[in-house]
């Protein structure tokens, strides 16, 4: 990555920020549709209503693994390994904040 090293950083934190929030987002989508199920698509019978949580479980993490580390991937495949672990700590790091600001709000 080019730029001096207070781009870097300041580019690192954006990245990570804009990461966690569009997880968080993505998140709470799931979760509503989770939570609503059954009257969006009604009750499903035995293996069926399994096959599609299952489904949307598996979707769900492959998309968030995407999201928390595909870029930092791509970084480190490319060869900025700082920056690329950097960027995955950080966006943890921001995850783990807005988790402890909804708790917050909840108690």
């Amino acid at each position: 990555m080019k730029g001096d090293e207070f781009n870097v950083s300041e580019r690192i934190l954006m990245y990570a920020f804009v990461h966690a929030a569009v997880a968080a987002a993505y998140v709470a989508g799931v979760a509503y549709f989770m939570a609503n199920a059954k009257d969006i698509v009604g009750p499903q019978p035995g293996y069926i209503g399994i096959t599609v949580f299952l489904l949307v479980f598996s979707t769900s993490a492959a998309i968030m693994g995407m999201l928390v580390f595909g870029r930092p991937v791509l970084w480190f495949m490319a060869g900025a390994k700082l920056e690329a672990v950097q960027l995955a700590v950080s966006t943890v790091a921001f995850l783990a904040l807005i988790a402890f600001v909804i708790f917050l709000f909840l108690v």
